[in-house]
């Protein structure tokens, strides 16, 4: 995510144990996360939707989580998304994303 915000016990960890490394890992997620062509509320949208097409319910959840609360992205941009995993990964991978959604 954005601005040195991570989620999780693992970003912390390594926050409190190998700064060095959690400094590349800020770095290397403000580059990608840069807005030059693509805004960042398309560029998550990207992110809910790769992740949901994997099947990673927590990274899908976490991602949607943070989509809605950080950049106002609504329910409805991310069924869009979701429909263009429905139609590239598969009913399942769909399935298990909107029951994210709707749990939201």
């Amino acid at each position: 995510m954005k601005n040195e915000v991570f989620v999780g016990e693992g970003m912390k960890y390594i926050k409190e144990n190998y700064p060095e490394l959690y400094k590349v890992i800020v770095d290397l997620n403000n580059e990608v996360y840069t807005g030059k062509v693509l805004d960042y509320k398309t560029q998550k949208l990207i992110a809910i939707a790769i992740l949901a097409a994997s099947g990673d319910e927590k990274g899908t959840r976490k991602q949607m989580t943070s989509g809605i609360s950080e950049l106002g992205i609504t329910k409805e941009e991310i069924f869009d998304a979701l429909k263009v995993v429905l139609l590239t990964a598969g009913m399942p991978s769909f399935i298990k994303a909107v029951r994210i959604l709707n749990e939201l």
